[in-house]
């Protein structure tokens, strides 16, 4: 079963328009079969890989860290680990990540989360006048420009992902 999902009405897209930041929502049919949220976003919406954003929600030794990587990539952990000054990196269990972000994974932004954190966004984002990042629900993405997401969250560019 698909689930459509109508634009508008997140905290990202509150976070936002209450800032005055120009983006488009790009709302698409959300299969709940899937599994690699970030894939069906560009497929969905025609995009090259590159150009649309996942947001992971990692572990560095004892604080969340927010990953801004391109879909077709992977999170370099270490790299990211060595960024934050911290030993290790790994994911975040999937459970404390929805509590520390207030959204339900898949739908992770890194815009308008519960608690502010500290967040990194690949350097590639920055070869692109509008990248696309999850909305806050699944089947909703934002577009915007790459500076726009980085001076709202607080975030520095870095190369975290590989390929």
């Amino acid at each position: 079963m698909a689930s459509v999902v109508r634009p508008g009405g997140t905290p990202a897209t509150v976070a936002l328009e209450a800032k005055g930041v120009a983006f488009t929502p790009h709302a698409y049919e959300h299969q709940d079969t899937a599994t690699n949220f970030g894939e069906e976003a560009a497929a969905a919406l025609g995009l090259d890989e590159n150009r649309v954003f996942k947001t992971l929600i990692v572990q560095a030794d004892a604080e969340l860290v927010v990953a801004v990587v391109p879909v077709s990539g992977k999170l370099d952990v270490k790299a990211l680990a060595t960024l934050v000054g911290a030993k290790k990196a790994t994911l975040a269990d999937p459970a404390l990540a929805a509590r520390r972000t207030g959204y339900i994974v898949g739908g992770i932004s890194p815009i308008g989360q519960k608690t502010a954190l500290t967040t990194i966004v690949d350097e590639s984002a920055e070869l692109y006048d509008t990248v696309f990042v999850s909305g806050g629900r699944r089947g909703f993405d934002i577009e915007l420009a790459p500076r726009d997401l980085a001076e709202l969250t607080g975030a520095r560019f870095a190369a975290i992902a590989r390929a």
